[in-house]
């Protein structure tokens, strides 16, 4: 009977990370940082400032996709214009909460070695936000007021 009641254990992992997932999260951080400090230095917004992308999808299809009006939206939160950054991209903005816990949590394990909690998140909040994501990419392509707002 012992034999099959150590089938079901999970095997411990160690309480702090390995060099490797240090250094990694460290990599995350620093990435993070250098990318951050790029948008707010150059505004994306002016052409010819800066080196920027534009988006694949929308160059081929003239619509926009859920992540147009991103780096824009990032540009004006490094100066702090929260209101702006809505108009260039909401939904990137309600999930910064997200975004910065992972952050935080990335930075703790490069620090101590050790990061954030792992929330557990049921399936049913990851399809949910799935379709939240393809609604607003259908809504904002829509060219009648008031979905015209949630555009770039």
């Amino acid at each position: 009977m012992q034999a099959i009641d150590t089938l079901y254990l999970e095997e411990r992992k160690p309480l702090t990370a390995s060099l490797r997932e240090r250094l990694f999260a460290l990599g995350v951080v620093l990435s993070t940082i250098a990318v951050l400090l790029y948008v707010r230095l150059f505004n994306p917004a002016t052409p010819g400032e800066g080196f920027y992308i534009s988006c694949p999808f929308h160059s081929l299809t003239g619509l926009n996709c859920p992540g147009c009006g991103t780096t824009r939206g990032l540009h004006q939160l490094t100066h702090g214009h929260i209101l702006t950054a809505l108009n260039y991209n909401a939904l990137m903005v309600l999930s910064l909460p997200v975004m910065a816990y992972a952050f935080v949590s990335y930075a703790l394990v490069a620090a101590r070695g050790r990061g954030l909690p792992k929330p557990f998140v049921k399936a049913v909040y990851i399809r949910a936000l799935f379709w939240a994501v393809i609604a607003f990419w259908i809504l904002r392509n829509i060219p009648v007021y008031p979905l015209t707002l949630l555009s770039p």
